[in-house]
This record gives structure tokens, C-alpha cells and sequence, in this order.
């Protein structure tokens, strides 16, 4: 185990070691640094809305995260090309629907085109015809866990609260990256926002930017009150970046209640974080790129060549994936299924991203406009690792979300 404690060191070390002087970016972690460092972004209304109509827009931003979660599971980890040599060869090109197993002759010919990251044993589990409903997932277990700490303590939860909740609820096993490294700090007695930044190496990827959803869902057209929320569910885990891409998710969320279009979505969850920060720039890009009449496949070939999703660290930071979401709601059409397909089919981080899009969408139109044509194979069905909500009825997990946000309101 020695190279583990030489790793240790390292990681200690780097730690302590300062920004080079001439680094461009203001990138504070503390909420009242953050919001000190916002920029401006449109108008946002207040939501109006009946009872019956937010409950529609919850239930559809939680069962539209679903099924964009469930299209992209079956990739993760797989390189964009490999999608595609799966999807074209089970005759899902361009993808329209869940990633099914592919036959006996159908594999063959897949392997023949040597993808370079071919899908895995364990993600076997995760097509179509292999599943009688939705299985546990990360990005869904965050999800609940946001309604549970709100029905518990309200809309005045602190991180520690949260923290709490992580090791009542959640295997330590069922987290990955930040919020294992998180997670273990916690049991040795770390409380946040040091348990974020102790030995963690993953603190500004991925991981925050999936736990935004429920306190989108519970602040319909008040991106700063979202994104204060989100603040104290990233500071467990997340440092910078990693802590913007949960505010600025929670945000868009909490506008799409209440704004007409996408890019102005985007640009008020923009106005929740650093203007100076570098995921600010990666998102003001991708804005300016599609205003610009870029087509799409440039738009994802540029993000290929500054992010390669071969390494781990760039298939799964936070600024990557959150161009991707980017990309797929501005070039999505405001179709459900062509947005969360183009944000699967671009590659990294696909069920993540698959899953943000789909819950903006179905935030946006409601559980009334999704096609039932995503909802028909999960059968009702859902499992999460958390011990409260083992297998549920996936309508009734929904309803839940909804009249836990009517009760903090």
C-alpha cells in the first residue's frame, strides 16, 4: 500500500500549492463570494401557475430526467464513435429509442468496427429489453435525496443536514468520485465544506452538477433561491466549478418554469455563477456559437477537441458535460426526443447528461406534453439505493417530488 500513501501526499501536497499569478478566472467558493462575482441575466417572472399546473411541471421534470437518464446508461463510459457503431447497428441511428441488447451477428459486426470504449459487462444491465422498469442510479438518487432532506427539514436545511442524510440514506458504495471521496471524509469526521476539499481529487467534476434537480424543482421562477439551495448540497463535495455546475443546473430549472426559451434559460442560470469562471466562458461559447448559426456536429466536434472524453477527466468534469447540455437544449428543436438524443449521442458523460436535459424539458412543457413513448418501458417502475425508497412506482415517486414541493413553497 505504499504507492497509496505516496498518492495520499501527493494529493495533500498539490493541495497547498497556490494559482499561478496569472490565472484569468475569479472562481470563489463561499455563496456570498459567488454571488458577489454574478454578472446580469434576463428578467425573470415569478411563477403564477395553479397547483394542478406545478404539480404537472415537477412530475414532468422528474419523469423527463428519467427516461433521458435511462437512454444514456447504457453508454456511459462509451466513446462517441462507439454510440454510434452500437446505435447503427441495432437500427437506432440516429437514436430514437432505448438502447436495446444487441444479437448474436449484430455484436459481431459491432466488434468487427473496434470501438474503442465497446460497452462493458456491467452495463449490460441497463438495455431495454434486459430490465422490467428503471434500476438504481446516481443521478436519480440524488434526486430523491433532495426531496427527502426538504421533507425533513424545509427550505432552512444546512450542508450538514445533507451530509447527514448521505450516510442514513445512501451504501458508500452507491457514490462515486467527489461524493465518495466526500463521503468517506465525512465518517472521519469532516464535516463540509472541508469534507469537499480534503484528498479529493474529482471536486470539480461531474458529480454536483446531477444533484440539481430537486431544488430546481421546489423554486419555480427564483433561479438565485434554486441556486442558493444547490450551494449547500455542492459544498459537501465540490470546490469552483463543480459547485457552479449544480447552481447553474437548479437555476436553468427554476427558470424554465416561467421563460419562453432556451437560451434564455441558460443565460439565467449563467447569471447564478461567477461571470469570470471558467464555466461561464464554456456555456457563453456554446451560446455564442449557435447564435452564430454553427451547425451542431461543429459545435460537439469543438468540445471533442478541447475535452477528450478518452481520459477520465475530461469525460467527466463538470464544464465538458455541462457544453453538452448546452448544446442539446439550443440545437434540440424543443423536441423531448431530440434533445435528450443529441445530448446521449454526443458522448461523455451520457446518462447525466441525458438525464439534465430530459428534466429542463419536461420542467419546461410538463408531465402532460412528454411522449409516452419513453414512459411506456420503465413499466411504472423505480429503484433507487436509497433505504427509504428501495422499488417504488415511478408515478408515485413523482407525486411525491410534487407535494413535497407544493409543502415548501
Amino acid at each position: 500500500m505504499r504507492w497509496f500513501e505516496q498518492a495520499l501526499r501527493l494529493t495533500d501536497r498539490v493541495q497547498t500549492l497556490p494559482l499561478r499569478q496569472d490565472f484569468p478566472h475569479h472562481e470563489p467558493d463561499d455563496l456570498r463570494g459567488i454571488r458577489a462575482a454574478r454578472g446580469r441575466g434576463p428578467t425573470v417572472p415569478r411563477w403564477r401557475g395553479s397547483r394542478a399546473q406545478l404539480a404537472d411541471r415537477v412530475r414532468g421534470g422528474f419523469l423527463g430526467r428519467v427516461a433521458g437518464c435511462m437512454l444514456g446508461k447504457p453508454f456511459e463510459g462509451v466513446d462517441r464513435a462507439s454510440i454510434r457503431m452500437y446505435a447503427e447497428e441495432t437500427g437506432n441511428w440516429p437514436l430514437r429509442t432505448y438502447q436495446r441488447q444487441p444479437t448474436a451477428a449484430e455484436l459481431r459486426r459491432i466488434l468487427r468496427r473496434k470501438p474503442l470504449r465497446p460497452i462493458r459487462s456491467w452495463q449490460l444491465a441497463f438495455y431495454i429489453d434486459l430490465n422490467d422498469g428503471f434500476p438504481s442510479d446516481d443521478d436519480i438518487n440524488y434526486t430523491v435525496m433532495g426531496m427527502e432532506v426538504m421533507r425533513r427539514h424545509g427550505t432552512n436545511f444546512t450542508p450538514t443536514d445533507l451530509a447527514s442524510l448521505w450516510i442514513q440514506q445512501l451504501p458508500a458504495l452507491a457514490t462515486c468520485t467527489a461524493e465518495r471521496a466526500a463521503y468517506r471524509n465525512l465518517l472521519e469526521g469532516w464535516l463540509p465544506p472541508r469534507s469537499a476539499t480534503r484528498r479529493n481529487p474529482y471536486r470539480e467534476w461531474i458529480g454536483a452538477q446531477i444533484r440539481a434537480d430537486f431544488f430546481g424543482y421546489a423554486a419555480p421562477g427564483d433561479p438565485a433561491r434554486a441556486a442558493g439551495w444547490a450551494w449547500r448540497d455542492a459544498s459537501i463535495s465540490h470546490v469552483k466549478n463543480g459547485i457552479y455546475g449544480e447552481m447553474w443546473v437548479a437555476a436553468m430549472l427554476a427558470a424554465a418554469f416561467v421563460l419562453e426559451d432556451w437560451p434564455a434559460v441558460i443565460r439565467a442560470g449563467l447569471a447564478q455563477i461567477p461571470r469570470r469562471s471558467r464555466l461561464h466562458a464554456g456555456i457563453r461559447q456554446i451560446l455564442a456559437l449557435h447564435e452564430a448559426g454553427v451547425l451542431h456536429e461543429e459545435v460537439i466536434d469543438g468540445i471533442h477537441r478541447e475535452w477528450n472524453e478518452l481520459t477520465v477527466h475530461g469525460w467527466c468534469h463538470t464544464i465538458s458535460n455541462a457544453q453538452i447540455v448546452a448544446a442539446s437544449l439550443l440545437y434540440g428543436g424543443d423536441d423531448y426526443s431530440t434533445t435528450i438524443a443529441l445530448a446521449v449521442a454526443a458522448g461523455f458523460d451520457t446518462d447525466c447528461n441525458g438525464a439534465t436535459c430530459g428534466s429542463l424539458w419536461g420542467v419546461k412543457h410538463g408531465e402532460k406534453a412528454l411522449p409516452r413513448r419513453w414512459l411506456r418501458p420503465l413499466h411504472n417502475k423505480l429503484k433507487t439505493n436509497l433505504s427509504d425508497y428501495g422499488f417504488m412506482p415511478l408515478h408515485e415517486m413523482a407525486g411525491r417530488m410534487a407535494t413535497v414541493v407544493e409543502s415548501v413553497r
